[in-house]
């Protein structure tokens, strides 16, 4: 037992370094990949958004003011842009997720409970108190007494029907039937 647990021990200290390291490693890339959007956030304002030089006249500021809201228009109408585009795409995945579940067939079933009620429980429980018939099948069954009738007689007298379709079956079947009937 003293060599096993020290061999636990030993995977379990492993694990957990093991464990440590990756979550090191995670950290890092996490870091990395922030500096990087930094980077390419920097970069992408300073090629689409040149450094505002403020004129010293009215006229000039209410220009400026002008081009800038024209600016801001065409980006609302960008961002509006692809908002819907978005928006459809996502719809359509939806629309192939919901096709892709039904061709598969395979449906969520909601866990069931079995229940053990009798028929009378059960409209008790679905009607409430208007229940007041008698489930009892046994009860309603028709009595039927156990006489030969014509019918049953012939029917029995008949015997296998595979043997009839076998005999009446193909020329000879139909040449003994013409010749019955005649």
């Amino acid at each position: 037992m003293g060599d096993e647990e020290k061999r636990n021990r030993a995977i379990t200290a492993r694990r957990q370094h093991l464990k440590s390291v990756m979550l090191q490693i995670a950290a890092t890339e996490l870091e990395q990949e922030e500096s990087r959007k930094q980077v390419e956030k920097q970069t992408y304002l300073q090629e689409h958004c040149p450094p505002l030089h403020i004129p010293g006249s009215m006229s000039e500021v209410q220009e400026l003011c002008k081009q800038l809201h024209a600016k801001v228009d065409v980006a609302e109408e960008e961002k509006y842009d692809m908002e819907v585009k978005v928006q459809k795409s996502s719809k359509e995945l939806e629309d192939m997720n919901q096709k892709l579940f039904d061709l598969r067939g395979k449906f969520k079933r909601p866990p069931l409970r079995r229940v053990r009620m009798s028929a009378d429980a059960m409209l008790k429980a679905l009607l409430g108190s208007k229940h007041k018939v008698c489930m009892d099948l046994r009860a309603n069954l028709k009595q039927v007494k156990k006489e030969d009738t014509e019918k049953e007689r012939d029917l029995r007298d008949v015997g296998d029907w595979r043997k009839n379709i076998e005999e009446k079956s193909g020329m000879e079947g139909r040449k003994k039937m013409f010749e019955s009937e005649s």
